[in-house]
């Protein structure tokens, strides 16, 4: 074989050696680079040259080998090594690492791409994104807030921006009701100065009377003028102080907010409305007698009892008397009575409170009933009656059965939803009410599940890539979810740069699974998968490129040593 043959081998040797080198710098150079996967260079023969290709053994002579010159190496493959690399713990809500052998899935100028590089990050949009800027793909919710599958589209967290309110469905109850007290046998009653419908005082008023043409026995001036304001102030029931009330002395509606009417009838639904009587009790009700003496008769018990006095009306604007009613309570409500006051959401999450009262009406040889009587000034309508039911305790003071627990309340042009409904629950896992002999009576909401509005201000991923954001009113919403992209060869990726590969004809198409099935793996919040390079290994691999290097390097400069003495052995 001619000299030139050791110096091709030699360069060719030499060339093998710094692809090596490049394989190998390139693992070393991205040692920090966030789920790099490591490459190893792997060589061939080139060719051969066969001096003899050996024969078989004879009866007389044994058999021989062939006989082969190898004419140099080159370069087989570059093998790309996809184990997983370490995980390293951020903290950072926008960084996500895969334990297994999924890829996430990015969308590059309207390509698709895929990542194990979790380093993301929220662009101006709120879109999550690479470093790059490609948009991290995933399933998005509906507006319910349950997951969608089967379409991609960019995950999308609007943190500080995406508001969520809870409306109240249920309120639960605890506490005693003292079985011991006195029934209610009375309510409220109240009675205004004797009223005419002429100046002379000879025909009682009735509910048709005009207001403009109502007086007392004092003056032969009438109560009201059009377009009079009545302002009830100060008025209290079970012990809580309501807010102020206003009535117009007008056919048309002023505008204002306030009631508005022309006749008795319309100033006594106004009152009914006011005071939160339920008239469709036996005791509750706002009439003017044949006297034309107007009664208003309040609920029975304690925690209904109302006051309501002369300087509870103002006469704001007219001409007529500053007190138009003059008002004597005749009659106290009495009874044992539990009330308190808790707080419910609508659909906006704006809060209303509402008041409820129990009282005791009767006991039997089955045990105690006691009515509530549900009641809300943030009720949209005047009413602010908005329910009673009935609540049965046997005779060990348990709670046997309730009537009519739903609660309806008026939102009329605000908004939200409306009528926004709710029930009361009195007795459950947690707590319970009771009726219990001689233990003060005393009735707390425990638990609403309604909330305020609320702001999105974290979120976490967990690990089939739900994606859950947590609001200030401490709601918590899946935003969507990140699935994982497999391949049945992914060493047939083809790498474009900036962590991403794309697929090729031998990579196969890509595979979409949630995240934890199909062999896939988890995604790990809050964390980084970082490279699987091997400095020590590859500290190996640089020596052993080296070595060979210089040993290629040799073999060129002793053929040419050897070319030299043969050429000057010729001369």
């Amino acid at each position: 074989m001619p000299l030139t043959t050791s110096l091709y081998t030699g360069l060719t040797g030499m060339q093998t050696n710094s692809q090596m080198l490049d394989v190998v710098g390139n693992n070393i150079a991205n040692v920090n680079t966030n789920a790099f996967k490591k490459s190893r260079a792997q060589f061939e023969t080139q060719i051969s040259a066969t001096l003899s290709s050996g024969s078989r053994p004879t009866a007389d002579l044994g058999g021989t080998n062939p006989a082969q010159i190898g004419l140099g190496t080159r370069l087989a493959a570059i093998r790309r090594d996809f184990s997983a690399g370490g995980l390293q713990p951020t903290g950072q809500a926008t960084d996500n690492a895969v334990e297994g052998a999924g890829f996430f899935i990015v969308e590059d100028g309207g390509s698709q791409r895929y990542t194990r590089d979790g380093s993301f990050a929220l662009d101006r949009d709120f879109n999550l994104v690479t470093n790059g800027g490609a948009r991290v793909q995933g399933f998005g919710v509906d507006g319910e807030f349950e997951v969608v599958e089967g379409v991609l589209e960019s995950i999308n967290i609007p943190l500080g921006v995406l508001t969520i309110a809870e409306p109240t469905n249920e309120v639960k109850f605890a506490g005693n009701l003292n079985a011991g007290g006195d029934p209610t046998t009375v309510g409220t009653l109240i009675n205004s100065q004797a009223l005419f419908s002429d100046a002379g005082n000879t025909t009682a008023a009735d509910g048709t009377t005009l207001l403009t043409s109502l007086f007392d026995d004092t003056s032969g001036v009438p109560l009201f003028a059009t377009n009079d304001v009545l302002t009830v102030t100060g008025a209290s029931k079970g012990g809580a102080t309501l807010s102020d009330q206003r009535f117009t002395v007008s056919a048309a509606d002023p505008g204002d907010g306030s009631a508005f009417g022309t006749t008795v009838q319309d100033i006594l639904d106004f009152y009914n409305d006011i005071l939160g009587i339920d008239d469709t009790q036996p005791t509750g009700s706002v009439t003017i007698d044949a006297g034309g003496v107007i009664n208003l008769a309040g609920n029975l018990g304690a925690g209904n009892d109302f006051v309501l006095d002369d300087g509870n009306a103002v006469n704001n604007l007219g001409v007529a008397p500053d007190l138009p009613f003059q008002f004597t309570k005749t009659q106290a409500a009495d009874g044992e009575s539990a009330r308190t006051t808790f707080v419910v959401f609508d659909s906006l999450g704006e809060p209303l409170q509402v008041d409820l009262t129990l009282v005791l009406e009767q006991k039997t040889n089955n045990g105690t009933q006691w009515r509530f009587y549900a009641q809300s000034e943030d009720d949209t309508d005047l009413d602010r009656h908005m329910s009673s039911g009935v609540l049965n305790f046997d005779n060990e003071g348990q709670l046997v059965t309730t009537t009519d627990t739903l609660v309806t309340i008026n939102r009329d042009n605000t908004g939200a939803l409306t009528p926004q409904s709710f029930d009361l629950t009195f007795q459950d896992q947690f707590g319970s009410l009771t009726a219990l002999f001689d233990v003060r009576s005393q009735i707390n909401a425990i638990s609403q599940d309604g909330t305020a509005l609320g702001t999105l201000e974290d979120f976490s991923v967990s690990e089939d890539g739900t994606i859950t954001g947590v609001f200030s009113n401490s709601l918590l919403r899946d935003l969507g979810r990140i699935p994982l992209a497999l391949f049945s060869n992914p060493e047939g990726l083809l790498e474009t740069g900036g962590n991403t590969y794309r697929t090729t004809p031998n990579s196969g198409d890509a595979i979409i699974v949630a995240a934890g099935s199909s062999g896939s793996g988890r995604v790990i919040g809050r964390a980084l998968e970082i490279s699987n390079v091997e400095l020590s290994e590859e500290f190996i691999n640089l020596i052993s490129a080296q070595t060979g290097f210089s040993a290629n390097s040799r073999i060129i400069t002793t053929s040419q040593q050897l070319i030299q003495e043969l050429l000057a052995t010729l001369r």
